[in-house]
């Protein structure tokens, strides 16, 4: 008898519960389907914060690389936004990726190489946020969190191939997760464990407790799958035994004020922008309050949708159908929406620097990570990837470097950024684009 045939997900469900009144879900298994398918008080130094922000389409080619290479460079004509964070902005130049021989999706290969290391459309491996997370993101409320600007939960964080970490569209639905009834105030003088959590612990412990029998009814296929879902239920319990633990102070923590009504969430640029600057600021005070390090933004995905109120052409379209005025250089309809995205960034920029923490800000101990798809919109290609780090990673990064490296892989910004946070690690990527190579010019 084949194990679907044995075990029904009624059955599984029924026989994990061990007949207590609870419920707990589970992925969708092959045997279900057919054959088809600065310092803290104590004085140990304020911990490093990691954060990525993704826009799709880029800039435009020639307008966003500085002159100059190495300190004290002067920003491009459409990072002109950007001048006030200059000296903690480090801007990569030049970087493409190998695709060594396989197939470019202009969309995907991108990211890919950026996050993954590697230039498969679904690569199985995880993200480096994912990877970076595993390191700093372990104690405290969320692993990590996730938001995305343009109404869908669209994400580029993943554990593995198959399981990803999707992103909140909801500013509202964000913030009543991060400080709703569960949120412990660090700096309250009261602290009494919520009751709700403790139930909940209690439940994820039973369930664990039941696996290994379970386990022994599968194929290997899925035994490989659910380990990874019991990998993630046992990090969330330990996020569980988190909230029962009476927080740190953080003098820098400040609960923010219930978003009001937040913008349709959608397609339309001026909404994604308006609800974009709730999640900024949400984020910004999310991590002041200790309640995660490790945050990643889609303003939009690779194919952005993004269009005008009322108009039809998104942003995307343009690439393909605006022709480029023979004055300017450039698309005048898609260098509008690349300036937007300019602005975007800005915002979060702003957020995370105006929170003071000591003789610096939220932003000097966070490293931020702003990536894209494509260095030249209009043909996608994958030449000249634009790519940009923000802040000092807490003493680890010097900033205000322009690194000029044409032909070199993107990988080398990861590898960098994986040991500015304090990884051990010597090598990252596949193939090609493997590299041992860090921009050591930009680590303190």
């Amino acid at each position: 008898m084949s194990a679907s045939q044995r075990l029904a997900r009624r059955t599984v469900l029924r026989g994990m519960m061990g007949g207590a009144a609870v419920s707990v879900g589970l992925p969708l298994l092959d045997c279900f389907l057919n054959g088809n398918g600065t310092a803290l008080a104590s004085g140990a130094p304020l911990p490093v914060v990691f954060g990525t922000w993704f826009q799709g389409l880029g800039f435009s080619q020639g307008f966003w690389e500085p002159k100059a290479v190495g300190a004290k460079y002067e920003m491009a004509q459409q990072l002109k936004p950007l001048s006030p964070f200059r000296d903690k902005i480090n801007i990569y130049s030049g970087l493409k990726l190998f695709s060594d021989g396989k197939p470019i999706s202009p969309h995907n290969t991108g990211p890919n190489a950026c996050y993954y290391g590697d230039v498969l459309a679904n690569p199985a491996l995880p993200s480096i946020d994912s990877m970076i997370a595993d390191h700093i993101g372990q104690n405290t409320r969320f692993r990590s969190l996730e938001v995305a600007c343009h109404g869908l939960p669209d994400t580029l964080s993943r554990r593995s191939g198959t399981v990803s970490n999707p992103s909140e569209p909801s500013p509202l639905a964000f913030y009543q997760r991060i400080f709703g009834a569960e949120f412990a105030d660090p700096n309250s003088g009261d602290f009494t464990p919520n009751p709700t959590v403790m139930v909940r612990k209690s439940v994820l412990s039973s369930v664990t407790e039941r696996r290994a029998a379970f386990m022994q009814e599968l194929g290997a296929a899925d035994k490989t799958r659910l380990d990874e879902y019991f990998t993630s239920l046992r990090d969330l319990e330990k996020q569980l035994e988190l909230q029962l633990q009476r927080p740190a102070p953080l003098q820098a923590c400040v609960v923010p004020a219930k978003p009001g009504e937040e913008a349709p969430m959608g397609s339309v640029v001026e909404d994604a922008l308006a609800n974009h600057r709730i999640f900024a600021g949400l984020l910004a005070h999310a991590v002041a309050c200790g309640q995660t390090r490790v945050f990643n933004v889609m303003l939009s995905s690779a194919q952005s949708n993004f269009r005008h109120t009322g108009a039809s052409d998104t942003f995307h379209v343009l690439t393909h159908e605006e022709g480029t005025d023979a004055q300017l250089g450039y698309q005048p309809k898609v260098y509008w929406f690349q300036q937007q995205t300019v602005d975007a960034f800005l915002a979060l920029l702003t957020a995370f620097d105006g929170i003071k923490e000591g003789s610096g800000t939220l932003l000097d101990r966070s490293l931020i990570f702003y990536s894209t798809d494509t260095g030249y919109a209009k043909l996608h290609t994958v030449d000249n990837i634009p790519l940009m780090t923000a802040g000092g990673a807490a003493g680890r990064m010097k900033t205000g470097i322009h690194v000029a490296a044409m032909g070199e892989s993107v990988t080398r910004v990861g590898l960098t950024m994986q040991q500015a946070v304090g990884m051990q690690i010597g090598r990252w990527g596949t193939g090609g684009n493997e590299t041992s190579k860090p921009f050591s010019e930009v680590l303190a």
